[in-house]
C-alpha cells in the first residue's frame, strides 16, 4: 500500500468516525485502529434443521444466566450487561391435557451423528438399526422404553424455541433412537398417540431485544480475539468498560462481546469492530426468532 493510498483510507476513516458522533481524537483513533484489526471472524450460523435441540443456539441459557457467566474487570459494567441480557429471552410454562406425539420432531439427548432434518431419517439410519418396530405391541414396547410410564399416561415433558421455528423437541436425555423409530411409526401408520404435555414454549422478547441494542454493542468475537495484542491493546490500554460471555464452553465458539454505547471509546471500540468484520449479535437474533413469530 502506497504512503497516498494509506492516507486516503485514514482520512475516510477519520471522515466515518465523526459522521458516527466520535469527536475526541483518542475516540477516532480507537476507531481507526480497530477497524485495521484482522481476526478471524466468521458469520454467526443460521437456523438448523435438526432433529437435535443442542445443535440449535442454546438461547435459552439466558433466561436464568448465572452472574458468574460475564467476565470483565468491573462488576457493576458485568452487573448491568447482565441486567439486559437476561431480558431477551422469556418462557412460558403450559399444562396441556392432550398432544398428539406425531408432532413432536426432535430431542433433548444428543444424536451419535449430525445432519438428520427428521425422526423419519434417524430411525432410517444405521444408529437405530437395532430398532424394529412391526407392530402395534412393537410399538409400545419402544416408546415405553423412552417413556417408561406411557401406558400409565404420564405427562411428557416438551420445549419449543420460536428460534427453532415451529419444531416440537422432547426433553428426554435418552433412548433417542427408541423415541424416534416409534415416533415415525406412528406417523407412518396414522396411530393416533396422544398424552398430556408440560410444554415450556421460549421466545425471544423484541422489547429485550430492542433494550439490548440500544444500549450496548453486542459483536461475536473469535476465541483467538482474547490473545491478540492488538485487540487487547485497545481493550485494556484505554481503559474501555466491556463484559464478556461464553455462552457454550466449546473450542471455536464464538463469545459475545458487549460494549457499552454511553461510553465514547466503548462505542469506538465497536464500531471499529464492526467495520473489521464482527457480526452483530442482536441482528442476528431478530433474524432467528422474531421475524418468524411476527410473521405468523
Amino acid at each position: 500500500m502506497s504512503l497516498s493510498e494509506s492516507s486516503t483510507i485514514s482520512s475516510r476513516l477519520a471522515a466515518l468516525a465523526q459522521r458516527m458522533g466520535l469527536l475526541g481524537r483518542g475516540s477516532r483513533q480507537i476507531f481507526a485502529r480497530a477497524s485495521a484489526l484482522r481476526l478471524p471472524f466468521k458469520p454467526l450460523p443460521a437456523a438448523v434443521e435438526s432433529i437435535c435441540w443442542h445443535d440449535g443456539p442454546q438461547l435459552q441459557l439466558l433466561l436464568n444466566l448465572p452472574r458468574g457467566a460475564l467476565s470483565g474487570p468491573v462488576q457493576e459494567d458485568k452487573a448491568q450487561a447482565h441486567s439486559a441480557l437476561t431480558q431477551v429471552v422469556e418462557a412460558q410454562a403450559q399444562q396441556l391435557q392432550a398432544f398428539d406425539l406425531r408432532m413432536i420432531d426432535g430431542f433433548a439427548c444428543p444424536v451419535p451423528a449430525p445432519g438428520y432434518a427428521c425422526f423419519e431419517d434417524y430411525a432410517a439410519s444405521e444408529h437405530c438399526k437395532q430398532v424394529r418396530i412391526i407392530s402395534y405391541k412393537d410399538f409400545v414396547k419402544t416408546i415405553s422404553q423412552a417413556l417408561p410410564r406411557f401406558l400409565a399416561g404420564e405427562p411428557i415433558e416438551l420445549r419449543q424455541a420460536n428460534w427453532r421455528g415451529s419444531r416440537t423437541f422432547w426433553s428426554g436425555e435418552t433412548q433417542g433412537e427408541s423415541f424416534a423409530g416409534a415416533i415415525a411409526y406412528a406417523r407412518r401408520r396414522g396411530l393416533d398417540v396422544q398424552l398430556p404435555a408440560n410444554l415450556v414454549r421460549y421466545r425471544l422478547n423484541e422489547a429485550g431485544l430492542d433494550n439490548l441494542q440500544s444500549r450496548y454493542h453486542v459483536l461475536a468475537m473469535p476465541e483467538a480475539a482474547w490473545s491478540d495484542p492488538g485487540f487487547m491493546g485497545l481493550l485494556l490500554d484505554n481503559g474501555i468498560p466491556y463484559a464478556r460471555l461464553s455462552l457454550l464452553k466449546k473450542a471455536g465458539t464464538p463469545e459475545f462481546l458487549l460494549l457499552p454505547k454511553g461510553h465514547q471509546d466503548a462505542t469506538a471500540l465497536g464500531e471499529g469492530l464492526r467495520l473489521a468484520g464482527a457480526p452483530d449479535v442482536p441482528g442476528h437474533l431478530r433474524q432467528l426468532g422474531v421475524p418468524a413469530e411476527s410473521a405468523s
